[in-house]
């Protein structure tokens, strides 16, 4: 075995057919036994799709535009990691079952794999869906930050990876038509996209789904906390409260650019078609329209 399908196995982890941190399936037993409440609210995505944002502005929403009370807390406190377990320093089961309701919970699960409490108890769920290219480029640079991970190699190595599903959760085709087939009253299925191109619009429609009534001033108070640099310069937002050893900002900030179409620097002629070629069979019968530039 070389050294970096070495490093591979020993940073990552298979439970029934998908990829994800040793760590994490250690604990699955307890996230596939979590109790949801009927009044949580799940935001699941593909990583590096957008999830911090929402996650923002959910809690927003729910502490009435207050961002001095969002900022109390690093976002990681506030919306637990469900299927999260790092030692003693993140454990989303233990988070979540210490909170009062409602709970706002985040996960990375694909929708097969979610405990099925959630669907029993009808729960609402958001999914954020983010263009493909966009989200290898920023998983490619996550992986460069975050020890957690195997090296990706080149940014072309790391895409064959991505495409093949061998990152933790798989590929992001399977992830988002897992959560496509599943749509139902209570799942609102939003992408990233739209919220760049008019967040205004975006905000209040979650306004609606979470049954809340919106004001201008409220609106206005969220867009303002939640835009890309308020954000990157929040350190309840921008995780640097985790240590180096968890997540190396000098590498890279975990707030890196936050827009659509950043896989034209990245992506060469060759790469991009060969991409686009992958990205046709695998999506067929999807009626999905993702956007890679707005």
């Amino acid at each position: 075995m070389d050294s970096s399908k070495s490093e591979y196995f020993e940073k990552l982890s298979n439970v029934d057919g998908l990829v994800l941190y040793k760590c994490f399936v250690e604990n699955w037993d307890k996230v596939m036994a979590f109790q949801a409440r009927p009044d949580d609210i799940l935001i699941a995505t593909y990583p590096k799709s957008g999830t911090t944002w929402i996650s923002e502005i959910i809690d927003m929403i729910y502490k009435d535009g207050n961002a001095e009370r969002c900022k109390e807390d690093a976002i990681f406190n506030r919306i637990p990691f469900l299927e999260c377990k790092k030692e003693d320093a993140l454990d989303g089961i233990k988070q979540l079952k210490a909170m009062a309701s409602p709970r706002i919970i985040k996960t990375h699960l694909p929708a097969d794999y979610l405990p099925v409490s959630f669907w029993e108890n009808n729960c609402k769920m958001i999914y954020l869906c983010r263009n493909a290219k966009d989200v290898a480029v920023s998983y490619y640079y996550f992986h460069l930050m975050v020890p957690a991970h195997p090296n990706p190699g080149t940014f072309a190595e790391f895409v064959e990876k991505y495409m093949n599903g061998e990152v933790p959760y798989g590929t992001w085709y399977k992830h988002v038509k897992s959560w496509e087939k599943r749509k139902h009253s209570n799942m609102l299925f939003m992408f990233y996209e739209d919220m760049q191109k008019d967040i205004r619009k975006e905000v209040i429609k979650l306004y609606h789904f979470l049954g809340k009534k919106p004001s201008e001033e409220l609106v206005d108070k969220i867009v303002n906390h939640t835009s890309f640099q308020e954000m990157k310069e929040n350190p309840t937002t921008n995780y640097t409260t985790l240590p180096e050893e968890d997540m190396n900002q000098k590498i890279c900030p975990f707030m890196r650019k936050g827009c659509v179409g950043d896989w034209k620097n990245h992506f060469t002629v060759a790469l991009n078609e060969r991409f686009e070629m992958h990205y046709e069979k695998e999506m067929k019968g999807s009626t999905l329209t993702l956007h890679t530039e707005i």
